[in-house]
C-alpha cells in the first residue's frame, strides 16, 4: 500500500502565504488611508507636488505651507520641505488616531515669529487652524478632526528664519542654517505632554558664523520647559538689538559666547547664564553700550585682555504683560557688570527709584571713574 504524502507542511505554507498577503494588503490599505489623512491635515494652505505611497510609508515631495495674507506673517511661507518620509506605526495604522513612528525631513525651511507680546508662533496655519466640521461623534470627540501622535521628527540640513517683532517695529531677523534637529512625542492638535527638542546649527553672521546648540523639553500647552542653550563664536553685529538699545553705540565687530540654563514652571522663568564678549569694537563717538558709557566699555575690554564676561540671572512671570525679557536682559547684564567691579547697585537704585534708565546711567558713570576715563 502506497503511503499518502504528508500534507501538513503544504497547508502551513499556504496559510503563511495567505497571512503575508493579508498583512501586505492591510498595510497598503493603511498607507493609502495615511495619504488621505495627510492631505486633510495640510488643509487649505498646504500644497505638495507629489505624495508617493511606498512599501514602508509615505513620501512627500516639495511640501509648502503658505502664509496667510491677513496674519502679518513676515515671510511668504510658514514651511517648505524638499522631501519628507513618514513611517507609520503598523499597529495603529487602521485606527482613528494617526500614529507615526518617525518623520524624516530633508531640505526644510521653517519660519518662526516672536510677536510684539513675546508669544512665539510656529506653523499657525497648521497648528492653530481648526477643522470646519465640529459635529460630535458618539464618544464626544470632534468629527472630522484628525488626531496625530508623532514619536520622532528628524530634520537634516534645514534652515530656520526667526523673526522677532518684540524688539523693534520692523522684526529683527536671525537666520539659522545647517540645522540638524530632533523632536519627540508630539500630539496634534492637543499638544499635550512633554516634547523633547534637540537642535544643532549655524547662526549666520555678517562677518562670521557661530554655532548654536539647544537641548531640553517643553510642554506646549502649559509652556513648562527646561532648556540648555549654548552659543559659540556668534557675530555680535547680528545680536546687538538684544544687547544694545536704539540710542546706544553700535557694534562694528565682536563675537559672543553664551551659556544659558532656563526653566519655566507654572509661568515662572528662572534662567542663570554666562555671557562673554570678545574682540569688541564699538562705533566711534560718544554714547553708551549695554548701559555703560562707551569709553567705560572700551576701558573694561582693555583691562580684561579683550574680553567682557558676566554672569546673570533672568527671573520673572512670563504671563505678566509687564514682563519684558529683552529689557530684563539688558538691565541684568549692566547690573552684573557693575557688581563684578564692586559697585553697589543698591545705592544706585535708591537714587533712581529702581534699576532703570537713571540707575544704568549711574552705573556707567561709576565705571568711568573706576577705570579712570
Amino acid at each position: 500500500m502506497v503511503s499518502q504524502p504528508n500534507r501538513r507542511p503544504r497547508i502551513l505554507l499556504i496559510v503563511a502565504i495567505v497571512a503575508v498577503v493579508g498583512c501586505f494588503t492591510a498595510w497598503q490599505f493603511g498607507i493609502r488611508a495615511l495619504k488621505g489623512q495627510i492631505e486633510q491635515v495640510l488643509g487649505p494652505h498646504g500644497e505638495v507636488r507629489e505624495i508617493r505611497v511606498g512599501l514602508t510609508g509615505v513620501e512627500i515631495l516639495d511640501l509648502r505651507i503658505k502664509a496667510q495674507c491677513d496674519t502679518g506673517w513676515p515671510s511668504e511661507d510658514e514651511l517648505r520641505a524638499q522631501r519628507i518620509l513618514i513611517t507609520p506605526n503598523l499597529n495603529d495604522l487602521l485606527t482613528a488616531q494617526l500614529s507615526i513612528d518617525r518623520i524624516h525631513v530633508e531640505g526644510a525651511y521653517i519660519a518662526m515669529l516672536r510677536a510684539r507680546n513675546g508669544q512665539l508662533k510656529v506653523l499657525p496655519g497648521l497648528l492653530d487652524t481648526k477643522p470646519a466640521t465640529t459635529s460630535k461623534t458618539t464618544n464626544g470627540s470632534d468629527a472630522g478632526e484628525t488626531s496625530i501622535r508623532i514619536d520622532n521628527i528628524a530634520i537634516a540640513g534645514g534652515v530656520i528664519e526667526f523673526y522677532d517683532a518684540s524688539i523693534r517695529r520692523t522684526p529683527v531677523k536671525l537666520r539659522l542654517e545647517q540645522i540638524d534637529a530632533s523632536l519627540g512625542k508630539l500630539l496634534i492638535p492637543d499638544l499635550t505632554g512633554q516634547t523633547a527638542i534637540k537642535v544643532n546649527g549655524t547662526l549666520k553672521g555678517n562677518r562670521r558664523d557661530g554655532k548654536l546648540a539647544i537641548d531640553g523639553a517643553i510642554e506646549l500647552v502649559s509652556k513648562d520647559s527646561g532648556f540648555t542653550t549654548t552659543l559659540r563664536g556668534v557675530d555680535m553685529t547680528v545680536l546687538q538689538p538684544y544687547l544694545v538699545q536704539a540710542a546706544e553705540t553700535g557694534v562694528r565687530h565682536g563675537t559672543l559666547d553664551l551659556d544659558l540654563k532656563s526653566s519655566v514652571s507654572k509661568g515662572k522663568l528662572r534662567a542663570p547664564g554666562k555671557l562673554t564678549l570678545s574682540d569688541l569694537e564699538l562705533s566711534s563717538g560718544s554714547g553708551s553700550f549695554m548701559g555703560l558709557p562707551r569709553n567705560a566699555a572700551v576701558g573694561l575690554m582693555k583691562n580684561n585682555s579683550g574680553k567682557i564676561s558676566v554672569k546673570f540671572l533672568l527671573e520673572g512671570d512670563i504671563d505678566d504683560p509687564r514682563f519684558s525679557l529683552n529689557e530684563q536682559l539688558a538691565t541684568r547684564l549692566a547690573t552684573s557688570l557693575a557688581s563684578s567691579l564692586g559697585i553697589s547697585i543698591e545705592s544706585l537704585a535708591k537714587g533712581a527709584g529702581g534699576i532703570g534708565g537713571s540707575a544704568l546711567k549711574g552705573i556707567g558713570d561709576s565705571l568711568e571713574k573706576l577705570l579712570g576715563r
